[in-house]
C-alpha cells in the first residue's frame, strides 16, 4: 500500500481480483487474438487488410509479417515464424516474462520496483534503436532475409 512517506509506490487495488484483472484481460485479449489468428489464415494475401506502411511507401514497417508470425507459432513452425517478422519472435519471450512478472505483482499485490528515470529513458531509447536499426536492415539488400 502507498504511504504518506512513500510518494513513488502506487496504491494497489484492495483485494487479488482486482488486482488481477489487468492481467487477466490482456491475457483474454491476447488469447482472443492467437485463436483468431490460428483460424484464419493471415498468409492469405488482404486476408486481414494491408499494412497503411506499406502502402503508403512500399517497404516493411517493424510490425509486418507479424499476424503471420502468431498463425506460425500457432503451427509450431518456428523458422517460418522468425522468417516472417524475427523481431517479433526474439520478443515473444520478453513479453511474456513480463507479464508473467506483472501478473505475480498482482497476485502478491506487491508494488512494481520503481525504476530511476535515466533506467527507463535507457530502456526505451535502447527498445527503439533495436526497432529502427531492424526496420531500415529489413528494407535493404543486405537484410532482404529478415524480408516478410
Amino acid at each position: 500500500m502507498a504511504t504518506l512517506t512513500d510518494p513513488t509506490s502506487a496504491a494497489l487495488p484492495a483485494t487479488r481480483r482486482e488486482r488481477l484483472t489487468g492481467p487477466l484481460v490482456v491475457a483474454g485479449v491476447v488469447v482472443a487474438g492467437t485463436v483468431a489468428l490460428h483460424v484464419r489464415d493471415p498468409h492469405a494475401s488482404g486476408s486481414w487488410g494491408y499494412c497503411p506502411w506499406k502502402l503508403l511507401t512500399g517497404m516493411d514497417c517493424p510490425g509486418c509479417g507479424t499476424l503471420r508470425a502468431v498463425n506460425d507459432l500457432t503451427n509450431g513452425h518456428l523458422v517460418a515464424a522468425a522468417s516472417s517478422n524475427l523481431l517479433f519472435v526474439v520478443m515473444v519471450p520478453v513479453m511474456v516474462a513480463m507479464w508473467a512478472s506483472w501478473a505475480r505483482r498482482s497476485w502478491r499485490g506487491t508494488p512494481r520496483h520503481a525504476r530511476s528515470a535515466s533506467a527507463t529513458t535507457t530502456i526505451w531509447a535502447a527498445a527503439v534503436v533495436v526497432t529502427v536499426v531492424f526496420t531500415v536492415l529489413r528494407n535493404t539488400p543486405w537484410g532482404s532475409w529478415l524480408h516478410s
